[in-house]
């Protein structure tokens, strides 16, 4: 696992220990990017959520590529560990913070995020229960975007979200969406 652009380009990432989590596949996360760059043209001073972050491989992917910072939030003590160890190497620590604990005990926002990703358990509903949550309590708003990555036959449907795009990448489906209007 590596980062694929931006400040950090090829750095490797450390990713968790056993099988409790599934990283982003390198593949993935470029076609997710590529989405989000031609929607948001970069990444320049966005705030950002990685949440059921795993490795942080998606969150610190927006760091190298501008991002001003990135809340981690995953519940998993081996993962967690491995986010760290991650930081630690970019020396990214002033413009991370990490939460060790689950997604679904965040209390409201200071202000929305620009962009949050969500890569939960496959087949579980997780993703969506977790976007109800975030967008009541104010860490979604009007201009932000959402990418959810499900396994490749699940789809995202997500109540008063509209679907700004959605595609099939190997075994993963990546959907961006945003707060309907």
């Amino acid at each position: 696992m590596r980062i694929v652009a931006g400040e950090w380009r090829g750095r490797k990432l450390t990713a968790p220990a056993g099988d409790t989590t599934r990283p982003t596949a390198d593949r993935t996360r470029e076609t997710l990017f590529s989405m989000l760059v031609s929607r948001l043209g970069d990444f320049d001073d966005l705030k950002v959520g990685d949440f059921f972050a795993g490795s942080g491989a998606l969150g610190l992917e927006a760091l190298s590529r501008g991002a001003a910072h990135v809340l981690l939030v995953e519940q998993d003590a081996k993962a967690v560990d491995a986010i760290r160890a991650n930081i630690r190497a970019l020396d990214a620590g002033a413009r991370t913070t990490v939460r060790a604990s689950s997604v679904m005990t965040l209390g409201p926002a200071k202000e929305p995020l620009d962009l949050i990703f969500l890569d939960p358990p496959y087949h579980t509903g997780a993703g969506a229960v977790a976007i109800d949550k975030l967008a009541r309590l104010g860490w979604i708003g009007p201009a932000t975007w959402v990418s959810l990555e499900t396994a490749a036959n699940e789809k995202a449907d997500v109540r008063g979200f509209t679907v700004d795009a959605d595609r099939k990448v190997g075994k993963a489906r990546i959907t961006l969406l945003r707060l309907s209007a």
